[in-house]
């Protein structure tokens, strides 16, 4: 008991916190779990000096959230839809894994993130940082399958863009993966530069968006801003490929 006869809360700081959850999970930072606080997902006590205090509930909480987003890539929406109904009492539904979305063109069949009509819908995480891969000009013709002169042509209309170390990332190799199999339908990739006329317009409209965020000074803004990214951009690509699908259907009649 305190001197005024309140309970004192024993708990665990921030950093003991952060030194628990790394095993598992290596990539989270003392600025992650206070973002997650200011999203609600957790709410550790307070000193009456002010610093947090953790209790063995906040963390086994923050491995919860941690694993859905690491595991089944779940937005902190869901996720805290989840907590709320745990809170009330309500068993929440097992979270149904949402793998990353895989090209159809190249994905094994069943392996992509499907809707109820059966098109392939990414995720957010999909847009989440990922660890950095560099590959020189010969090992992304190597990995592609492509030859010089159509990487020259894809660079030339925009569709991959090498750093500005002149390396190129794991992206590219997809793109380069997927125009070769749309050339085999006669498609070429100078026929391809609405797509990324179309990219950059999207970019540029989600950019508006975010870059308020990213101003901001307070310790979650970065991540916040990074949650933002990853929810729109996935939207954006759903939203596309489902304006796709239905002109498809307007012109096969089906």
């Amino acid at each position: 008991m305190t001197a005024a006869g309140r309970p004192q809360r024993d708990g665990l700081s921030i950093g003991a916190v952060l030194a628990q959850l790394r095993g598992d999970f290596p990539d989270v930072t003392i600025s992650k779990i206070r973002f997650l606080e200011s999203e609600g997902l957790v709410q550790p006590g307070r000193t009456p000096s002010g610093y947090r205090q953790f209790a063995a509930a906040d963390v086994e909480r923050l491995r919860f959230v941690l694993s859905a987003q690491r595991d089944h890539y779940l937005p902190l929406k869901v996720i805290k839809e989840q907590l709320d109904a745990a809170d009330r009492g309500i068993e929440p539904a097992t979270p149904a894994p949402r793998l990353p979305r895989k090209l159809v063109s190249l994905g094994a069949p069943g392996d992509e993130h499907l809707d109820g009509g059966g098109t392939p819908v990414p995720c957010a995480d999909d847009f989440a940082s990922r660890r950095e891969t560099r590959l020189t000009q010969e090992e992304l013709l190597a990995e592609a399958g492509v030859d010089a002169e159509t990487l020259s042509e894809l660079q030339q209309y925009g569709l991959i863009r090498p750093g500005p170390a002149g390396f190129f990332d794991g992206d590219a190799v997809l793109v380069a993966k997927t125009v070769k199999a749309m050339t085999d339908f006669g498609i070429e990739p100078r026929h391809l530069r609405a797509f990324r006329a179309s990219a950059d317009r999207e970019v540029g409209l989600l950019e508006q968006i975010v870059a308020p965020v990213f101003r901001h000074r307070d310790a979650g803004a970065k991540e916040r801003a990074d949650e933002l990214v990853r929810e729109l951009a996935a939207l954006s690509v759903t939203l596309h490929t489902l304006l796709v699908k239905a002109g498809i259907r307007g012109v096969t009649g089906h």
